[in-house]
């Protein structure tokens, strides 16, 4: 399997609109799927797309959410939306202003991604329980396990995001998708915990990057599992998983996990599949995309969404000046090393010019930004085809959680300042003692722009004096509203800060 067979054979699997799909409606019936489902999965390569078709939904970026960074970097206090102007991606000027409700904002966005992937997950494991003519069993084993890894991914983002979500894990009949309830956020945590508990032993504890790059590991549903434990205060379970990933600190992990030595060389594309990249989300310049095929890009597009408008001069292509870096970000990270691989100041550089984003602070995402080396020399569109993935879970992250679980379960205090201070120590900066604080600054540095701020404010309680001049209001904004199309002709209720 080659690494992008992980982006062109969805495109095949059960005959979907795997693409388009992401438009529809979680209630929806998907006609072509109920088709062809009493069929299909009788080979092991029908197996293996169904598989294909349930990771798909991750690299979706239908209506240009973005689901992993972009909007939600709009959503903290790290970037504003930005764009050509205050309605120019209105989805994200809303959630930068806390001004969205029911009608307005991403939450449908992400609603219809993450269940349309838990649809599918749903679906490969009911054929798999049941047993694919010709799939060995250790290959069933290790779909299944990737599989549960999936739905349990799609649940988190649902649970953190919502907090009140339906919880489904079979395919649902024709007859029961309006008569779906919403259970409580403990329930979906403890199905997700179960998931990825289940999924652990049957997953590989490496992949060849060459041919599998971007499948799941074991040590990739370890560090999720941490994370979903942490999210719910359960410290030293959280701290245990994560112990497992990290391994000792600075050093290589049972895993092969490490940091890099040179902190700009983790976001090359490349550098893909690096040493501290534990959870990559694929993209490539091979599918040619054009405009005609909107949205239906195996390209990142977030790149040239970060880059800035109209520029002209070195180094650098002209985007759409979405997510520029707010002054307060750029003032902390002034005399930190990641500076010059965090923030692009267009301003300094000599003969560059730009036009102005909404919003503008001259300042712009430089961990995604559109170097001219990056365009494809492939056929479409060249600006649509950016390779860059997107790691949605690294190593210093994992550190920095272990740090803050041992910290806030009153663990080993003296591991937590080696976690702390491997990550500091990589960029050349001198030790400081593992308090939260210190902490919660490191991973507001370190991981700056990466679409992790808005979930740490919010999870540690931070979030409403933090975002209160953006107009977030406590004890609402925390969480997105139910799509209101959702709730028609549904037994689906809204989230009550937003009736």
């Amino acid at each position: 399997m080659k690494r992008k067979h992980l982006i062109y054979t969805a495109l095949f699997a059960l005959g979907l609109p795997l693409f388009s799909s992401c438009e529809d409606e979680f209630l929806d019936v998907d006609p072509k799927g109920t088709i062809l489902e009493s069929n299909y999965y009788k080979t092991p390569e029908e197996a293996y797309a169904g598989l294909v078709a349930a990771y798909d939904p991750l690299g979706w970026q239908a209506s240009n959410t973005y689901h992993n960074f972009g909007a939600v970097n709009a959503a903290s206090d790290d970037a504003h939306a930005g764009g050509g102007g205050p309605s120019d991606m209105n989805t994200w000027q809303v959630w930068n202003r806390f001004t969205l409700n029911p009608e307005t904002g991403p939450q449908e966005e992400y609603w219809n991604r993450n269940f349309r992937g838990v649809s599918r997950a749903n679906t490969i494991l009911s054929k798999l329980q049941t047993g694919v003519p010709g799939l060995s069993q250790p290959m069933a084993d290790r779909y299944i396990a990737e599989a549960k890894f999936l739905r349990g991914y799609f649940y988190f983002d649902l649970v953190r995001l919502f907090r009140n979500v339906p919880l489904f894990t079979a395919p649902l009949e024709t007859s029961e998708l309006f008569n779906q309830e919403q259970v409580a956020p403990e329930v979906v945590y403890a199905q997700i915990e179960k998931d990825l508990k289940e999924a652990i032993p049957n997953l590989p504890t490496t992949v060849p990057v060459s041919t599998e790059g971007g499948r799941v590991t074991q040590g990739a549903a370890k560090a999720l599992l941490g994370k979903v434990l942490l999210y719910q205060k359960k410290w030293s379970e959280a701290a245990a998983q994560f112990a497992d990933v990290n391994g000792t600190p600075g050093g290589t992990s049972m895993y092969g996990y490490k940091l890099l030595d040179n902190y700009g060389a983790i976001f090359s594309p490349a550098n893909k599949f690096n040493s501290e990249s534990i959870f990559e989300i694929v993209h490539t310049s091979l599918g040619n995309g054009g405009w005609g095929s909107w949205p239906n890009f195996e390209g990142n597009v977030a790149v040239l969404m970060f880059g800035p408008r109209g520029y002209s001069g070195p180094t650098y292509e002209a985007g759409w000046g979405f997510n520029p870096l707010s002054t307060d970000l750029v003032n902390a990270l002034k005399g930190d090393p990641r500076y010059e691989h965090t923030v692009l100041d267009i301003k300094s550089i000599e003969d560059a010019k730009y036009e102005p984003s909404f919003d503008d602070t001259g300042y712009f995402i430089k961990k995604y930004a559109p170097k001219t080396e990056w365009l494809s020399k492939g056929g479409g569109d060249v600006i649509l085809n950016y390779p860059n993935d997107y790691i949605e879970i690294r190593l210093a992250d994992t550190y920095l959680m272990e740090a803050e679980a041992l910290v806030q379960g009153g663990g080993d205090v003296t591991r937590a300042g080696a976690l702390l201070n491997a990550v500091r120590a990589r960029v050349g900066l001198a030790p400081v003692a593992p308090t939260l604080e210190n902490i919660y600054t490191e991973r507001r540095l370190e991981l700056a722009t990466e679409g992790h701020r808005f979930y740490d404010l919010v999870r540690t309680g931070r979030a409403a004096t933090v975002l209160a001049p953006m107009g977030f209001v406590a004890g609402k904004h925390e969480v997105l509203p139910i799509p209101q199309r959702e709730l028609n002709n549904t037994k689906l209720v809204q989230n009550p800060e937003y009736r």
